[in-house]
């Protein structure tokens, strides 16, 4: 199979197999194995759906024969946006049984960010539910279908009803697979997904994960966080997210043997009752859902006395929020810092209370090497703040298709240039302080500052924008947009440019949440928008 990302230096890559961070087993496999060590206990809740894990697996091969039927194999990709629901699990099982790749795609993504998935992975198939949130997602999956830059899509396979395409449940029809093996030719060290970075440039780039640093991922994660055979684990946030599915998430959780519950939304009320009635042991949200969750929680009949542990991450959460947290909900709290481009930092369940309501965590492993330094790359002192380096047996070393890009984003000896700005404690536990990179990070959902003022300057109100993002206490960041009107036009509110923006085919959550009207915008001396100043009049207002 081409080799379509940079690989870890061999030296490196037999150093984590010797030290036992790669185990050498294949997603495929360690289900079969699941299966036959927990076979009768439950894996997957999805409402009033469940599956045990021997039952799991043979979905996963039934499935994965039907994916075969269609000519899906070893190494062809699959966009995968599917959204809280057991479709999810079961398609990406049985993508590893075949030896495909999964594209995680979010269900909030729209026209732009799946044709451009499906172009810069050559994905063969998509597959979507039919409507989630009133939004028709077979209508969207014909239309990337019928773009001919999408040309290689072969297939779209619909969970529900199919419309002119494949209905999922259709490959399950009459395969008996359950004595099928899975493709002896699938290595530990081929890709097992690909997941999306919340880049720079608009468009999210993509991350190869191979079976053996993505399990190294997940099974970092359930030691830190002592997961075992009575976890219940629940799925808050989005399944396609790295946070919700491996850190340590649905899979941490399954190669523990407990029990994944998925929340088909993340609003509280959703969760505070599956707490209850799935007595869950561990779930992970955002900082804007721990102030809705603070908000919305009921001393006497809010019952999460099951809770043993409340993770919170995809975001930095405020130092006033996370000392909320345990003694108002009764729960404690873990603070999860990671990126999906690999390194994962945890508070662990025996930090000092102060450490884990300031702190984001420190690495998973001893492998995971760090460096704190300035714009020059020289090492900074604990306490200073400065850019995070980092690598290790499961951060990348170069994103998927894209060499230009990762000239840049990696140092020399492999160290990967994550754009967070952080101070290191003498402890090791770091706090993080902002980005480098001119992006926003709203509750988790990376927004690209210069993609959308590209679509903001298409309006025809607008003579020119900026976009930045302003601190904000429950979502981390907000983003806001300063525009100059066209002479005589008026300042478009933010609703009409939130319309504007998704009818170009945009994600809704890229939306300014704040318009404010401009007669020019500042300059740096080399002639570029200067967004520090429009930041810091931003944090004003």
């Amino acid at each position: 199979m081409p080799q379509d990302w940079p690989g870890w230096p061999e030296n490196d890559a037999e150093r984590y197999r010797t030290e036992g961070y790669w185990e050498g087993v294949t997603f495929g496999a360690r289900l079969r194995g699941w299966a036959r060590d927990h076979g009768d206990r439950t894996a997957l809740v999805d409402g009033a759906r469940r599956w045990t894990y021997a039952r799991l697996d043979r979905h996963a091969d039934r499935l994965a024969a039907g994916f075969r039927g269609l000519g899906i194999t070893r190494g062809d990709r699959v966009v995968v946006q599917v959204p809280n629901v057991a479709e999810f699990v079961h398609v990406w099982f049985a993508l590893q049984r075949v030896g495909a790749v999964p594209v995680h795609a979010l269900p909030g993504h729209r026209r732009v960010e799946i044709s451009h998935l499906v172009r810069h992975s050559g994905a063969v198939a998509y597959v979507v539910p039919d409507r989630y949130r009133r939004f028709d997602h077979v209508a969207l999956a014909s239309e990337i279908a019928a773009d001919p830059s999408c040309a290689t899509l072969r297939h779209v396979i619909v969970a529900g009803k199919p419309g002119p395409h494949t209905a999922l449940d259709d490959l399950l029809g009459g395969v008996d697979a359950t004595a099928d093996e899975e493709d002896p030719s699938i290595r530990p060290g081929d890709l097992a997904a690909l997941l999306l970075s919340g880049g720079t440039t608009g468009v999210p780039k993509l991350i190869p994960r191979t079976h053996d640093d993505y399990a190294c991922n997940a099974l970092a994660g359930a030691r830190v966080c002592g997961l075992g055979a009575d976890t219940v684990y629940l799925a808050v946030l989005p399944v396609a997210f790295n946070f919700t599915f491996a850190c340590p998430g649905v899979l941490g959780t399954l190669a523990a043997g407990g029990t994944v519950v998925l929340a088909p939304d993340p609003d509280p009320a959703t969760a505070f009752a599956l707490i209850a009635r799935e007595r869950v042991t561990v779930t992970a949200i955002n900082p804007p859902l721990a102030g809705h969750w603070l908000d919305e929680f009921r001393p006497g009949t809010t019952d999460l006395s099951s809770l043993r542990l409340l993770q919170v991450g995809s975001a930095r959460l405020a130092d006033d929020l996370a000392r909320r947290i345990r003694p108002e909900l009764g729960v404690p709290l873990q603070q999860v810092f990671g990126m999906a481009e690999g390194l994962i930092n945890y508070t662990a369940p025996d930090d000092p209370e102060d450490l884990v309501t300031t702190t984001q965590g420190r690495p998973c492993t001893d492998a995971d090497e760090i460096r704190v330094v300035d714009p020059d790359d020289r090492p900074v002192p604990d306490g200073e703040p400065g850019e995070l380096l980092t690598r290790g047996p499961y951060t990348l070393r170069g994103y998927y298709r894209a060499p230009e890009h990762n000239r840049t984003a990696f140092t020399a000896d492999g160290f990967y240039r994550t754009g967070d700005v952080v101070r290191r404690l003498p402890s090791g536990h770091l706090v993080v302080v902002g980005r480098v990179k001119d992006q926003i990070n709203r509750g988790g959902e990376k927004i690209a500052a210069t993609e959308v003022e590209g679509h903001l300057l298409a309006h025809p109100d607008i003579a020119q924008a900026a976009v930045v993002g302003v601190p904000d206490a429950r979502w981390g960041e907000r983003p806001v947009a300063f525009v100059v009107p066209r002479p005589g036009r008026p300042v478009p509110r933010p609703r009409d440019l939130a319309a504007h923006l998704t009818a170009r085919g945009l994600a809704a959550w890229k939306a300014p949440a704040e318009v404010v009207a401009a007669d020019g915008l500042p300059l740096t001396p080399v002639g570029k928008i200067d967004k520090n100043a429009l930041a810091a009049r931003a944090a004003e207002r």
